[in-house]
């Protein structure tokens, strides 16, 4: 967590997760968003938070971004129980949303960088006829692997001359974190890394809805939708954060 943001944090298997609501969250990303410029945002869940706890050099990019903001209801739940009751969960794809509808008012440009063209073809037109007169300053679909030097340089290049105020990356975990960490300071603007949200706000996926949100059962509706990819990533990493966080307060108390 950056000094310079005057923000509550809680420690969680490792991951300092901000203490904060969306009201406030939007808030540090609109009207304070010139200091925060070139850094980046992390949003952070039960799979993130066992991954940054199994791994020294992502535990350390997930700390050294200017936020990570508990887009994981457990996360916002765990710092209620805590003892920090104003914590709140800020979920990637509705910081999003609130972000381009404050955009309308201010007249700030998005970037989105990930996700396939298709994707981003219909998140386009989605964008365009649900926010009317929004700046979107570029968009940019990178190959499904690892990008060499010079298809880095020219999307870096693309990202650069478009000059826009939020760049949302797309990429999913743990893969837009490592990105936004490699090009800290290229961009005058934030990033911004939301996962899935390209696909919930483009209509390619359907999110699931707001009682299961509620009671953090989000998981299990992407689970039925793609059981084959998710099923290792949320049984097992579910089970394994609940143990980790009763194996740390035994052995605090």
């Amino acid at each position: 967590m950056k000094k310079d943001i005057p923000m509550k944090h809680n420690n969680i298997l490792g991951t300092d997760i901000a203490v904060t609501d969306m009201q406030e969250t939007v808030h540090y990303l609109t009207d304070g968003l010139a200091n925060y410029g070139g850094e980046y945002i992390c949003v952070a869940n039960v799979h993130t938070a066992v991954m940054a706890y199994d791994d020294e050099a992502y535990r350390q990019i997930q700390n050294h971004a200017a936020m990570a903001i508990p887009d994981g209801k457990p996360l916002s739940l765990l710092c209620r129980i805590r003892g920090f009751r104003e914590a709140q969960r800020v979920a990637g794809p509705d910081l999003m949303a609130r972000l381009l509808e404050e955009s309308l008012k201010t007249g700030r440009s998005h970037y989105f960088y990930g996700s396939s063209e298709q994707t981003l073809q219909m998140l386009e037109e989605k964008l365009r006829t649900r926010y009317p007169g929004i700046r979107i300053a570029g968009m940019y679909s990178p190959p499904f692997r690892e990008l060499t030097e010079a298809e880095d340089q020219l999307a870096t290049g693309q990202i650069k001359a478009a000059d826009a105020d939020y760049i949302w990356v797309g990429l999913g975990a743990p893969k837009q974190e490592k990105w936004m960490y490699r090009h800290e300071r290229m961009f005058r603007g934030i990033m911004i890394g939301v996962g899935a949200a390209f696909d919930f706000h483009a209509g390619t996926v359907k999110r699931a809805p707001r009682w299961m949100q509620e009671w953090c059962l989000e998981w299990l509706f992407r689970l039925f939708q793609d059981p084959r990819r998710l099923f290792k990533r949320y049984i097992y990493t579910n089970f394994r954060f609940i143990w980790l966080i009763i194996r740390k307060k035994r052995v605090d108390t």
